[in-house]
């Protein structure tokens, strides 16, 4: 392959600008260049892929088909250049980072011990976490913007490896003052009478939720509420006018202190596997181990069972 033929960053850096701010004008005053350079390095893309990539339509710029490919593949080089830059940032400060992901509901109730835990064990290690939904994870796991991550669903993709964690379950959960706080179980047809308030549809918990009621055939008809955080869901509650599905991890101390209730259904539980997942090419085995045998240090000390790896 001619090497020599490949774009540079500060064309696709130009083309990205131009895309996102909506002109040449624009660009060339955020990239502090004249417009006359912003078309030369747009043309230049021109030549070396052999193919327009923005047309004029009316008074503006929009990209054409190639162009829309090439734009994807310039935002993903950009952001490896810059996560590559941080890393050379980081070696220089006597420092080694790892990029952790985490979801939502993760995040809220768990990644505050795993971030103390490394902070005292292995202090020159510098940790960036980050919160999102597990498909945008995976992607930023297969595509090497993210080192490691905590899941509550398996990602499939060839650079990935993921292995069990620890187990799960989501519980029927209800506050003071709703009428089923003294009620033990209930049958499996009640849950479509129930109002709930619930994640959105996007999160883990909901796909997970969603999956398991559509194979009972149990619709739920009344769902008052889509909220995007667990512990909001969690004060809702205590309102005592809905229930909900949360994980077990992040309501057990809830369930202890008595501020929530848990409703079992008859014939049904839904147990799920959370993940740790991690990027083959971008993580040492050493690094790997240590990593998991931290996690399984922390669900130990949270008396949350752990499977073997």
């Amino acid at each position: 392959m001619e090497y020599i033929n490949l774009p540079d960053y500060k064309s696709l850096a130009t083309l990205k600008a131009v895309v996102e701010l909506g002109s040449v004008n624009r660009a060339a005053n955020a990239l502090y260049i004249g417009q006359p350079a912003v078309t030369k390095r747009l043309r230049s893309l021109d030549s070396c892929y052999g193919v327009p990539l923005m047309q004029q339509q009316g008074r503006k710029l929009e990209l054409t088909i190639a162009g829309e490919k090439v734009y994807t593949y310039a935002r993903l080089v950009l952001q490896h250049q810059e996560s590559l830059l941080d890393d050379l940032a980081s070696l220089r400060a006597g420092h080694n980072r790892l990029r952790l992901e985490v979801t939502f509901a993760i995040g809220e109730h768990i990644l505050p011990d795993i971030l103390m835990h490394f902070a005292d064990s292995q202090p020159d290690l510098r940790i960036e976490s980050r919160l999102g939904y597990s498909r945008r994870i995976h992607t930023r796991l297969a595509t090497g913007l993210a080192d490691i991550a905590l899941l509550e669903q398996s990602p499939r993709h060839p650079s990935i490896k993921s292995e069990p964690w620890m187990q799960d379950e989501l519980l029927l959960v209800c506050g003071p003052g709703h009428v089923l706080w003294d009620h033990e179980a209930i049958d499996l047809t009640e849950l479509e009478t129930l109002h709930y308030v619930l994640r959105e549809a996007q999160s883990s918990i909901r796909n997970t939720l969603d999956k398991t009621l559509h194979k009972e055939n149990i619709k739920l008809d009344y769902i008052d509420m889509e909220v995007g955080s667990t512990d909001t869901i969690i004060e809702i509650l205590q309102r005592g006018k809905q229930v909900s599905f949360l994980p077990q991890f992040a309501i057990k101390n809830f369930l202890k202190r008595g501020s929530l209730h848990q409703i079992k259904i008859k014939k049904l539980h839904i147990n799920r596997t959370l993940w740790i997942a991690y990027n083959l090419t971008n993580l040492s085995p050493q690094t790997v181990d240590s990593f998991i045998s931290m996690l399984k240090a922390i669900a130990t000390q949270r008396s949350i069972q752990s499977p073997t790896l």
